[in-house]
């Protein structure tokens, strides 16, 4: 029996799938969503798996039609688009770590709150 992956559903946040920025217009989602299905459709190793902030993941071209139904939906979009740019596609996955301060505007965040130097010690 396998354990399934809490983190699935952010793994397979739209945006990750079709592999394209939180801001892209609605003809950049449709323009990407369609290449990548004609990429499957032939075969190409490159289209069966994208990069998100917990790692790669897999994709098929249900997975692909179902991001593009969910992103042509604003109040979904909208969803999508907070829990996409939860963490950087850069940095890990939490954006914590207990050996320093966090980065980007988390330290910001920590000063703002006077937590800023906590894990200095």
């Amino acid at each position: 029996m396998t354990t399934p992956d809490p983190l699935a559903g952010w793994r397979s946040n739209p945006f990750f799938v079709l592999e394209v920025p939180t801001d892209a217009t609605p003809a950049d989602v449709e323009r990407a969503g369609q290449r990548l299905l004609a990429l499957l459709a032939v075969g190409s190793a490159n289209a069966e798996t994208y990069p998100t902030p917990l790692g790669p993941a897999t994709r098929d071209a249900e997975k692909i039609r179902d991001a593009l139904a969910a992103l042509r939906d604003p109040a979904q979009r909208v969803l999508h688009e907070l829990w996409a740019n939860v963490a950087p596609a850069d940095g890990p996955a939490s954006g914590h770590s207990n050996a320093g301060p966090c980065a980007g505007p988390w330290e910001e965040a920590e000063h703002a709150l006077g937590w800023s130097g906590l894990w200095a010690r």
